[in-house]
C-alpha cells in the first residue's frame, strides 16, 4: 500500500519522491521535464494558476500531477 498523501509539497520534496536516487536539482529538473511534454497537464496547471517559478505545489497541482504521471 502507498502511503502517499495529496498535500502541498515543494518542487524539490515531490520531485524526490519521483526520483529518490538523482540529486535535488536534477530530479527536479527532470519531473518537470515530465510536466511539460504532457500537455494536458501542463495545460491543466497553467490553468490553475501554476507559475514556473512557484518554489510550491498546491494539493491541487499535486493531485493534476499525480492524475497524468501516476503516484511517485
Amino acid at each position: 500500500m502507498n502511503n502517499f498523501k495529496i498535500q502541498p509539497y515543494t518542487k524539490k520534496e515531490l520531485a524526490l519522491l519521483y526520483f529518490p536516487t538523482a540529486e535535488p536539482h536534477a530530479a527536479v529538473n527532470r519531473l518537470m521535464s515530465w510536466v511539460n511534454r504532457c500537455k494536458p497537464l501542463h495545460k491543466a496547471l497553467l490553468d490553475q494558476g501554476y507559475q514556473k517559478t512557484s518554489k510550491w505545489l498546491s494539493p491541487r497541482e499535486v493531485k493534476l500531477i499525480t492524475e497524468h504521471l501516476g503516484e511517485p
